[in-house]
Order: structure tokens, then sequence, then C-alpha cells
């Protein structure tokens, strides 16, 4: 089936940009806004990402704040974690784990994340049957949802378990910070 190939296709080769791809000069938020879409692997007309956004993650305290009025690359690489993540998970987790080993260089954060991101995209790629006639599809569409239930739970679980580490090993995010 055609679509599964070009499905296939996108998963073992579209990324986010590398951090040194990232634009090195500040960005406008209309320009964030337009930049984005191209980090991630999209269909249709899913949810974009709009300037209420971005001012709440800001506002939470998922994002680090603007310098001035522009995003540099730290910005750009947190969106496209946050942007990724919210699809599995409440935005909240998804910004504590965007935000995981914020005492470090946000490059080797953003380094770390596409490598996972990376060997996520090719295990559903290599478990991907490009060779299914339509009637196989809603059991490939199963064995999709199921591995993902299966993730889920585990990524909640492990959630959890974050969420209970005292604030001293959780790193400085902005819950830990509350509960000193």
């Amino acid at each position: 089936m055609e679509e599964l190939k070009e499905l296939k296709a996108r998963l073992e080769t579209q990324r986010p940009v590398e951090w040194e791809g990232l634009p090195d000069l500040s960005l406008y938020m209309d320009q964030v806004i337009g930049y984005m879409p191209r980090q991630l692997i999209q269909y249709g007309e899913e949810e974009r990402l709009t300037s209420a956004m971005v001012n709440n993650y800001i506002k939470d305290g998922l994002l680090p704040r603007a310098e001035g009025k522009r995003y540099g690359r730290r910005h750009l690489a947190y969106l496209t974690a946050i942007c990724a993540l919210k699809q599995v998970l409440p935005v909240r987790e998804a910004g504590l784990l965007a935000a995981h080993g914020e005492d470090e260089e946000p490059q080797a954060v953003y380094l770390r994340f596409c490598q996972e991101l990376d060997r996520a995209l090719k295990d559903t790629a290599a478990r991907l049957e490009t060779g299914c006639e339509q009637e196989e599809l809603p059991q490939l569409a199963l064995a999709f949802a199921l591995r993902s239930y299966a993730d889920r739970l585990a990524c909640q679980r492990i959630m959890a378990l974050i969420r209970e580490q005292p604030p001293e090993q959780a790193g400085k995010t902005k819950k830990s910070k509350k509960e000193k």
C-alpha cells in the first residue's frame, strides 16, 4: 500500500534538525510558529502550535522566557520536545520531561531527546508492514494501538516515580521548587 510506504519512509528519515541546524539568530513569535511544523512529522491540520500555547508554556514554567521578544535555539529545542511529548502526555508532564537535565547544556538535553525520538521512530518503522491489503489495516492499527497502550502504562508508572522523587533528586523543576 503506497500510503504505508510513504509513512514508513517518513518514519525512517524525517527528524527534527540537529542543534546546529536550528536558527542561530533569534526569532520573533510569528517566525517560531511558522518554523515549528517542520520539526515533527505531521499529517493534515493537527493541533498547530499557537502564540497562546507558547505564552502558556512560559507562564507555567515549561519553557524559558523569551529574550526580549525573541526566541533562540534553546526555545526551539524545548518547543520541539514539548510538541512531540504532549501528543501522548499531559502538557505539564511533557514539560517535565523536556526540562529533564536542565542543569546540563541545552544542546546535550536536545541531543538526548533527538536520539530517543530517532530510536522510537525507527522502531515503529521496522514494525510497519507496508505490504498490507486494505482488509489487514484494522489488525495493523490494533497492534500499534496496543503497543501504545503498553508504552503508555509504562510511561505513566515511570512518571509517577519521577514525581515521587525527593526534590534534590528530581532536579530543579518547577514542581520540586514548590516542594522545597
